[in-house]
């Protein structure tokens, strides 16, 4: 059969997307041997450039394959939503449009520069229908970095710390960057494999010098969403407190809120009184902000809360889960202001026990924004202008349910980690000036003691209803972990048996002995919480193992955990609380928001911990070759990682700096061990290090050790692990003495092998 290329080419130009060669050939009606001939004219095609081929599948030039990664360019007034292919170049000309489908019923709405995997149609010549398959993160083959001028034209040095190269910059892409400033770039495909891949530059970021930049690096680095859409703050405009109608009144109770000095936003207030119906028990009030009366289910704000999951909070800067209007404003308790509330009404006997529970919706007037500091130094007998008139009435009370329920909280065995928290210091110009340790008051505390059986009271309260529930889940640890742990304090002459059945009353006692002996407390609590399972949210219930609790579901802070306003719709809806319930399409998808959040919750805690490595690692610059007291906070096979007293800071030793002997990485003991000298690093060792490079940027520290610190822990006697590791493996004895067994010989295929291999390095 014969058939000119002209059909082929109309044939391709009438398909909605690329067609397979058998595709072609039933098309054109080719069997038999006209497949030879048709092959030959594909070739010839493609050669001509008249065709192209992706993959298996045959289109014209510049024409979509049907599956393709697009990023969202447009949202218009009606909502319809339209995208761009990428990556597309310049010289590709005109980039073709792509009209997305909706997503499917429940799915989280398209968000501007979002990447998608798509299918995609063609409908007419630049116009496709794109339908998602796949919603993407971050792209992989982006990358952030500074800008840095060469003889060559620019490069971009990543801010990632793990990169070891530079990328060079194609000339004409620089998207009129400059100079040390910080940009995205997108790695171009390279043929030429012997080459460094290139970039164009994307997206400028900021420059290096500019205040906010160490923040601004995390945000892009981790996809984090800082700006809320058009429609998502339009929906703000025009909300009002509610009027009372059947919420509860509240107003006369005197609530307080207490919160950080430098809080912005006050979204819980407690009160407690003594109950006149059980002698020793109170009834206490927790009042939370009503978020869900304002945020509901699909809406543009319940679509962004969504897609962050929760607020990120960085040394100089938050990135809000939900626009300023809500979270500073209609839901911040501010005191003397009419504000709606979800509020949980408790009464406590005087053990502790959560004797009943009753969630309603109410209309509050805080008394009083107190902070902790204030409230206590009241406590201690030195009440100021605010907080005297409320001593009787509302602080002594509160600390007297404190009181109450710190000692259930011991009774019961919740896990008492001896981990001391640090805050950045930062100055006007947004610089890092110092460290402080987080003093941990009472009024901390109780706020958090509050806090924590409100949060019991809620899970309960919806399974009592038989109502769907995102638990705030801790599952117990692995058992295995916990038998590294035993072989590890064991060195410290600790009491820990084996076989026992681990509880957190079971890891208290340990704790406790370790807080008996001189400096190892904090290391202690260290190994036993790398011990312990990630802590998640979930449908289905296992209870909280930290907390030691059966029943655990967050409620207290909806401003700044999507969980949290989930538990509140469900609780609307439950005890017909009115507007803002739980719909039937979160209620199916619960399992899978509850994933969603999980992981939204992990990614801004990697993005705070990076912010918080480049805010220190800044600090340091000025203060290279200088030396600082340490303990050695991480051991692995290529590197020791140090934590500085003073600062807080995390260093990196390289093994490659360890020039003194060759080092073998016990896992068992959380150690390095000198091959020759029998010297050990060890986990928790105090150690003396020199500060040799400190990159603001990448929050890159690099240390080395100075003199022969940190081969000795005080209190220690490395019995079971290092000493052992030492005899097993030859180390510290003379070379010819560390082949391990004497040269042996066998007879194999009936010649003789002596067996020299080192005992370490047999399998």
């Amino acid at each position: 059969m014969i058939f000119e290329p002209s059909a082929l080419l109309q044939l391709l130009k009438d398909a909605h997307e690329p067609l397979t060669k058998a595709d072609i050939a039933k098309a054109l009606n080719v069997k038999g041997n006209d497949r030879i001939g048709l092959k030959k004219m594909l070739k010839e095609a493609e050669k001509n450039g008249q065709i192209e081929r992706v993959g298996s599948r045959y289109g014209l030039p510049n024409r979509l394959p049907s599956v393709a990664v697009v990023e969202i360019t447009e949202i218009d007034i009606d909502g319809d939503v339209f995208a761009t292919p990428v990556p597309w170049l310049d010289e590709q000309g005109t980039p073709p449009r792509i009209e997305m489908k909706p997503p499917r019923t429940g799915a989280l709405a398209y968000g501007l520069n979002e990447r998608v995997l798509a299918k995609v149609i063609l409908v007419e010549e630049g116009l496709y229908t794109g339908e998602a398959i796949k919603r993407m993160s971050a792209p992989k083959n982006q990358i952030m970095g500074i800008m840095v001028a060469t003889k060559n034209g620019f490069v971009l040095s990543p801010v990632d710390k793990k990169a070891r190269d530079d990328y060079p910059v194609i000339r004409g892409e620089e998207l009129d960057a400059v100079e040390g400033q910080i940009v995205v770039g997108e790695i171009q495909p390279d043929k030429n494999k012997s080459l460094r891949k290139a970039v164009r530059i994307v997206e400028i970021v900021g420059h290096a010098d500019d205040p906010k930049a160490i923040s601004l690096i995390s945000i892009h680095e981790y996809g984090l969403r800082h700006v809320f859409p058009e429609a998502a703050i339009k929906e703000t405009e025009g909300m009002k407190v509610p009027t009372l109608n059947k919420r509860e009144d509240l107003r006369k109770i005197p609530l307080v809120t207490i919160d950080g000095a430098d809080a912005r936003d006050f979204d819980d207030a407690v009160f407690a009184e003594k109950d006149p119906h059980n002698k020793g028990g109170y009834h206490l009030i927790v009042a939370i902000a009503d978020v869900s009366y304002y945020v509901r289910y699909d809406s543009a704000l319940d679509r962004e809360g969504y897609a962050r999951g929760n607020s990120t909070y960085f040394p100089d800067r938050v990135v809000p889960m939900l626009p300023e209007a809500i979270s500073n404003d209609l839901c911040s308790l501010r005191p003397k202001e009419d504000r709606a509330a979800m509020v949980m009404h408790l009464w406590i006997d005087g053990d502790g026990r959560l004797l009943r529970y009753k969630p309603t919706r109410a209309l509050i007037r805080s008394a009083a924004r107190l902070t902790y500091e204030q409230v206590q130094a009241a406590k201690d007998g030195n009440p100021d202008g605010m907080t005297d008139p409320l001593m009787d009435a509302v602080i002594n009370p509160l600390y007297e349910v404190y009181g109450i329920l710190d000692q259930a909280r011991q009774k019961r065995g919740a896990l008492d980690l001896d981990l001391p928290e640090r805050k950045i210091i930062i100055d006007g110009n947004n610089d890092m000036v110092g460290v402080e340790r987080r003093i941990r008051l009472d009024a901390h505390k109780l706020i958090e003691e509050f806090m924590v059986l409100t949060n019991v009271a809620a899970a309960k309260a919806l399974e009592d209803k038989h109502a769907p529930c995102v638990y705030r889940i801790h599952d117990k640890p692995d058992a295995d972990r916990f038998e590294s742990v035993r072989e590890f304090v064991e060195g410290f002459e600790l009491d820990f048996p084996k076989g026992q059945v681990i509880k957190p009353a079971v890891l208290n006692g340990l704790l406790k002995q370790a807080k008996e002996k001189e400096g190892i407390s904090h290391l202690i609590s260290e190994v036993v919480l790398r011990a312990q399972s990630q802590a998640v949210y979930s449908q289905d219930n296992v209870g909280h193992f930290g907390l030691a609790l059966t029943h655990y579901a967050h409620f207290t802070s909806p401003i700044r955990r999507y969980a949290d306003l989930l538990v509140h719709r469900s609780m609307a809806r439950a005890y017909g609380l009115g507007e803002g319930g739980l719909s039937k399409e979160e209620e199916v998808r619960l399992a899978e928001m509850a994933d969603h959040i999980s992981t939204t919750e992990r990614t801004s805690m990697q993005a705070e911990r990076a912010s918080v490595d480049r805010f220190t690692a800044s600090f340091l610059q000025s203060q290279l070759g200088a030396e600082f007291e340490g303990r050695i906070s991480g051991v692995t096979k290529f590197a020791m990682f140090v934590t500085l007293t003073e600062s807080g800071a995390d260093g990196i030793i390289p093994m490659r700096s360890l020039k003194d002997d060759y080092y073998i990485h016990d896992e068992k003991s959380h150690a390095l061990v000198g091959k020759r000298s029998g010297k050990i690093f060890r986990l928790g060792a105090p150690i003396r290090v020199r500060l040799v490079d400190a990159d603001g940027m990448t929050g890159s520290t690099v240390l080395e050790v100075v003199g022969n610190q940190g081969a000795d822990i005080p209190g220690y006697t490395p019995k079971p692990g290092a000493m052992r590791f030492k005899k097993d493996h030859g180390y510290g004895k003379k070379k010819s003495d560390r082949s391990g067994k004497k040269s042996q010989s066998w007879k194999k295929g009936g010649k003789k092998k002596k067996k020299t291999t080192p005992k370490h390095k047999r399998k």
